[in-house]
């Protein structure tokens, strides 16, 4: 019987699929960190699943596995949110809100490259080029008539294309270790660990309980704050658990191509392709403006303008030490106004495109 013949179905299948995924994962994030590449343990693991799901091996992911990754990742970027640091991101609200509100200018370029080119429902082509959190821009796109798959793979596509172009351009600049941020807790205590679990997964549970979305990441990211903010004494993350985050949520990125992913609608793949590149260097061109304004770095920037996912793009400026506290709420904001501005941004779409 063939290795991956379709009919050896059951669990002992399953069970080894997901087994294989897991150990490509791992192999492609030790070769990526031995080449020092940046982001090795999710990068690795993405194109690896990725290419050989294109090619045709049935890869699976863990079964909540990209949900784990998220949370381990929101925990480890709660404790940057210090007392200080919540002193110093209130001083700089305009600076954020400028960077998290220039995502629907950029969102509305895109949509229109992405019409220009072509032939899709308006609808499809808006809300598959806005760049913020798949799943948010899904629903809100079912109200309109999109359709929800192109725009998922278009989704898909783009946090591909961003986290391979940004973490690699800013690597390539020597954008690394500037950043005076410093997580409150940096030492691995077994005694407090279980407070900063509670911490992690009681905010986890309250977003969960109100449907919003990225609760996995969010949550933590909430609770361990909040927690670390009134100067609660926490223990840090295993940097393995970190690392293994990241190779989970590589793997879940991974397998969501497969060999008709190109070949199904490769105009609007290709088109979204270029509305993803168009995105980062119009993030740039904000960043850039932001920093001669104001003196931040624009490597940081950079990071916070880019338009890709809240777990990526924080996870990138935590490894790469790069304002983790002002990224990440710039990330998250930024997902909030695309949510809750969709709706009116689209119908102005309408308008300049009847």
């Amino acid at each position: 019987m063939p290795l991956f013949d379709s009919a050896a179905s059951g669990p002992l299948r399953g069970f080894f699929l997901v087994g294989l995924t897991l150990l490509v994962a791992a192999l492609a994030g030790f070769a990526a960190h031995s080449i020092h590449t940046p982001l090795p343990w999710m990068l690795g693991p993405l194109f690896a699943v990725a290419l050989l799901r294109m090619a045709g091996v049935p890869l699976q992911p863990l079964a909540g596995g990209r949900q784990a990754g998220q949370w381990a990742i929101g925990t480890a970027l709660g404790l940057y949110f210090t007392p200080a640091v919540l002193v110093l991101l209130g001083a700089n609200l305009l600076l954020v809100s400028v960077i998290a509100g220039g995502a629907l200018l950029v969102g509305l370029l895109c949509a229109l490259l992405t019409a220009g080119l072509t032939r899709e429902e308006r609808a499809t082509a808006f809300f598959a080029s806005l760049p913020g959190g798949a799943s948010e821009m899904a629903v809100v796109a079912e109200r309109f008539g999109g359709a929800v798959d192109r725009i998922a793979a278009a989704h898909a596509l783009r946090v591909m294309v961003v986290v391979a172009v940004v973490p690699f351009g800013l690597s390539w600049f020597g954008a690394h270790g500037s950043d005076a941020y410093q997580p409150l807790a940096t030492a691995v205590l077994p005694e407090r660990l279980p407070l900063l679990l509670l911490a992690s997964l009681a905010g986890a549970g309250l977003l969960i309980v109100l449907k919003v979305g990225n609760a996995w990441v969010l949550g933590p990211l909430l609770g361990v704050g909040l927690a670390t903010g009134f100067d609660v004494g926490l223990s840090a993350l295993p940097g393995g658990v970190v690392n293994g985050g990241q190779l989970l949520i590589g793997c879940a990125l991974g397998c969501r191509f497969s060999p008709e992913f190109f070949s199904a609608a490769p105009r609007f793949l290709a088109a979204a392709t270029a509305s993803a590149l168009l995105a980062v260097g119009l993030g740039s061109l904000l960043a850039l403006a932001a920093a001669a304004v104001t003196g931040a770095p624009l490597a940081t920037l950079v990071l916070a303008a880019a338009p890709g996912g809240v777990a990526e793009m924080c996870i990138t400026a935590k490894v790469l030490q790069l304002g983790v506290p002002l990224v990440t709420v710039c990330h998250v904001l930024r997902v909030v106004v695309l949510t809750m501005g969709a709706p009116a941004l689209y119908r102005l779409f309408l308008r300049i495109r009847p």
